[in-house]
């Protein structure tokens, strides 16, 4: 277990960090005894000081590390939610449905694991668990959010569903399987929960000729969106990439890859922070019950540290 502190700083926004300090937590599968042991490797954002948290699962990106998100972990964290991430695989294939089924276990090994991994007098509130994904990750949210795998259920309920440039596949026609997105406005009806999509503007632009978007037209957020029932939000950051909420420096060649395979803003740093204060914003309102933050970022009453190319609100 390697633990990482940041020191708390006053909070004016939730654009800012916030209040709490952090812990930045890595968890190994244990292979001598299983008792307590996640089924996946997972990186744990919390606060270190004493206090009831609700819960996020966050899964990352195609062929992405967990660690290269640690920057946003540490943010939503440090506005008091305890942040899981697993690791859900090294190599895999177009397929999903391994993430999905790996997700629901680890949803389920919530209540009986996760609090022997907190600090002491951290105390998860599990009846505040929120699902968040970027890109294939936020379509494994969804799949299981809808129940697209029959036979794949969670002991635990959502009350929280969020997509961060979501991707269904490579172009609408040639969804990766489950295929999440209908093509059927507000056709997302049997989700119990209100959804946040949050969008980048360069994300379905390419890179260069020889390779696809990284969040082509027909599969992304706006398809998303567009399939959602109330409430929901959207938001859509021009001139930032698909990438681009990722931490400052990724390393290794995938770290490298992130900054090559996708269209980029000027630094991920802004829209890393948008992203990080849309999520607790969003939290905040349906897992806390306080939507002052969102109300004021729909009212224009907060300063965004980009400039939106889109937003809607389904109330």
């Amino acid at each position: 277990m390697v633990i990482t502190s940041t020191s708390s700083v006053t909070c004016s926004t939730v654009f800012d960090i916030g209040n709490y300090k952090t812990r930045l937590l890595k968890i190994e599968p244990q292979t001598c005894t299983k008792q307590n042991s996640p089924p996946k490797a997972l990186l744990i954002g919390t606060p270190s000081e004493a206090g009831n948290f609700p819960v996020l699962i966050f899964l990352h990106g195609y062929l992405l590390y967990n660690s290269f998100y640690s920057q946003l972990i540490q943010h939503l964290s440090s506005h008091g939610f305890i942040v899981i991430a697993p690791q859900l695989y090294l190599v895999e294939g177009a397929d999903a449905t391994e993430d999905i089924k790996s997700t629901a276990e680890i949803t389920n090994w919530l209540a009986e694991g996760l609090r022997h991994y907190l600090p002491p007098e951290v105390e998860p509130n599990l009846k505040k668990l929120g699902l968040a994904g970027h890109s294939r990750g936020g379509k494994v949210a969804f799949a299981l959010a809808l129940g697209r795998l029959a036979n794949i259920s969670t002991d635990l309920k959502f009350s929280a569903l969020i997509g961060v440039d979501p991707v269904d596949g490579m172009d609408k026609g040639k969804q990766t399987p489950p295929s999440v997105l209908t093509y059927v406005p507000r056709s997302f009806n049997n989700l119990d929960m209100p959804v946040m999509v949050i969008g980048s503007g360069l994300g379905e632009v390419k890179k260069n000729p020889l390779f696809p978007a990284c969040a082509p037209k027909g599969v992304n957020h706006r398809d998303f969106y567009n399939e959602c029932c109330k409430p929901a939000c959207y938001f859509v950051a021009k001139d930032y990439g698909h990438n681009d909420m990722l931490d400052d420096e990724t390393k290794g060649i995938r770290g490298k890859a992130t900054y090559c395979l996708c269209k980029k803003g000027k630094s991920r740093e802004p829209m890393r922070i948008f992203v990080g204060g849309l999520l607790v914003a969003f939290l905040e309102a349906y897992l806390e019950g306080n939507s002052s933050d969102l109300i004021a970022i729909r009212d224009g009453h907060v300063t965004l540290p980009v400039e939106l190319q889109d937003t809607d609100f389904l109330v």
